[in-house]
């Protein structure tokens, strides 16, 4: 009998950090043999490099960098081998995975399938890979892919027919909010139809609009998910495959998962906050609280992410916000322990409107002044940002960007959108969940009707229809990529369905000037929806 005992190292390796990865690969290799007692380590896609680390891919500077970090890291590798992702160059670039066997670098491997389709861009930078690796290790064989080798059918056939009895699989596989499922059906099809153990380990963290959730996996040769990591927590995690039996056994992982989809989805957010604000080394967060669910939300994870003492709230009323709004922001901001202020800007806004006076003679108030109050906010903001070095969130939502219900140089100002990727009705979902938690979020903020507050009596459906509405059009037009016709005969208004991919269509401008925020959807705004400013199409 042959048993393997290895480890999974489901963590964090930034991009760029070529020289901080390598010593967390070295200090976590030495714990997997001397804490956990493993032959073998994985780790992610890309280890040394991070991933994904983009055009950083096409200085040569950057990868002579990773190369030297792999032949440093192999001699301090002693006493356990180790699987390390890194970029590989030999005249093209390839994304591969070496084995570090006895402070040597035995072989590397090179993906086969490079993905290029959704937030991937492979194939910009990296040549596929064509040889089949299997090797073998305390008399157990094992089949080598990287990430998307698994999503087509093909590396795993070869690697079994091979002789490979137990496949392990290094990823840097984003999530979505659909994506575990999805990976775990794919898993469970590869595993059955080839007769083989599968061993998956994940990548976790936040990387610009990228989330990274781990939820590494064992599969058994008959399919069955024998343990599930949990979604976005970094650890060490003990493997034995029995060769007799072909099964893998976890030893004392975690328990199993069972935070519901809410959770897990407000975990990613948290942990994209808080990667985006200390990879980038800012000193803490500030927001505008405007009383607001989505501010009132944003304000709650930023505080989650980052703690109290790292986040300032503030506040910035005119003679359109409602008592309720003053009252409840406060409200919230004490309830969190945060820094808050209070900044009126009715004499600001006067002098704005004063010193265009002649130049809109004539001309009756309309949605101009309606954006001048919120680029007056935005003014301030980005001067509290630059003199407290705080990184300023902004706290829009999908729907809002979908059909350019924000404010350019106004309620759009920030670095980091974490509600950008959300629908308003996933907002408010999120905002249940997390004001029953402890009251994080008054009630009275998600029972009120939404508004912008920038008139009288002003709510946003004055301008857009009933979320529900919205948000179902927004998602089978955005995420189903239905035309009109489509929508309409699932029982849409016909006026309204036009009216809404109008809007999506023609605030594309709006949309490539906004900052980044974390995706949780099967299709975000930014590098996964490309689509023209200028389009005739509609």
């Amino acid at each position: 009998m042959s048993t393997l005992r290895f480890a999974l190292a489901q963590y964090d390796f930034p991009v760029g950090a070529t020289a901080g990865n390598a010593l967390k690969v070295k200090a976590l290799a030495e714990e997997a043999r001397d804490r956990l007692g493993a032959s073998l380590v994985a780790f992610p896609e890309l280890t040394l490099s991070g991933y994904p680390p983009e055009d950083l891919l096409q200085r040569p500077s950057f990868l002579e960098a990773c190369t030297r970090e792999l032949q440093t890291l192999a001699p301090g590798i002693n006493g356990i081998s180790a699987v390390v992702g890194h970029p590989d160059t030999r005249g093209e670039v390839f994304n591969a995975a070496s084995l570090i066997r006895e402070g040597k670098v035995e072989w590397t491997y090179h993906k086969q399938a490079l993905p290029n389709y959704t937030v991937f861009d492979e194939k910009r930078y990296f040549r596929h890979g064509e040889a089949t690796r299997v090797f073998t290790i305390e008399g157990v064989r094992v089949g080598m892919l990287v990430c998307e080798d698994i999503w087509e059918a093909e590396p795993a056939a070869h690697a079994a027919q091979a002789g490979a009895e137990l496949i392990l699989v290094i990823n840097a596989s984003p999530y979505d909010h659909r994506q575990a499922a999805t990976r775990e059906a794919l898993l469970r099809q590869r595993a059955t139809d080839n007769g083989v153990a599968i061993a998956y380990v994940n990548l976790v963290g936040g990387q610009d609009d990228l989330l990274f959730d781990g939820h590494s996996l064992l599969v058994q040769p008959d399919g069955e998910i024998v343990a599930r990591a949990p979604s976005f927590e970094e650890m060490l995690l003990t493997v034995e495959y029995d060769s007799d039996t072909r099964r893998l056994t976890a030893v004392d992982w975690p328990a199993t998962d069972t935070r519901d989809a809410e959770a897990i989805m407000y975990a990613g957010l948290v942990r994209g906050v808080r990667d985006y604000v200390g990879k980038n080394h800012f000193s803490g967060v500030l927001l505008g609280l405007s009383g607001g669910i989505d501010s009132a939300l944003t304000l709650a994870i930023a505080v989650d992410a980052l703690g109290k003492d790292k986040v300032t709230a503030v506040m910035m009323p005119t003679e359109y916000t409602s008592d309720l709004s003053l009252r409840e922001a406060k409200a919230q901001a004490e309830h969190l322990g945060v820094e808050y202020h209070v900044l009126p800007i009715e004499g600001i806004y006067e002098a704005f409107t004063g010193a265009l006076a002649p130049v809109f003679a004539g001309r009756d108030p309309d949605i101009t002044e309606e954006n001048l109050q919120s680029r007056t906010r935005g003014v301030l903001l980005m001067a509290m940002s630059n003199k407290t070095g705080r990184l300023l969130l902004s706290t829009g939502n999908k729907s809002e960007m979908a059909v350019g219900y924000a404010t350019l140089y106004g309620d759009m100002c920030g670095a980091y959108a974490p509600l950008k990727d959300l629908y308003k009705t996933v907002v408010y979902r999120l905002s249940r969940w997390r004001a029953a938690i402890d009251g994080a979020i008054p009630e009275v903020v998600i029972d009120r009707p939404p508004s912008a507050e920038l008139r009288h009596d002003q709510v946003d459906q004055d301008s857009l229809p009933p979320y529900d509405e919205l948000d179902a059009i927004l998602e089978m037009f955005i995420e189903g990529e239905a035309s009109a016709e489509d929508i309409i005969a699932a029982g849409y208004d016909d006026a309204t369905v036009r009216r809404v991919i109008r809007m999506v269509f023609v605030n594309e401008f709006k949309r490539r000037q906004a900052a980044p925020g974390p995706r949780v959807t099967t299709k975000a705004f930014g590098r996964e929806r490309r689509y023209p400013i200028t389009s005739g199409w509609r």
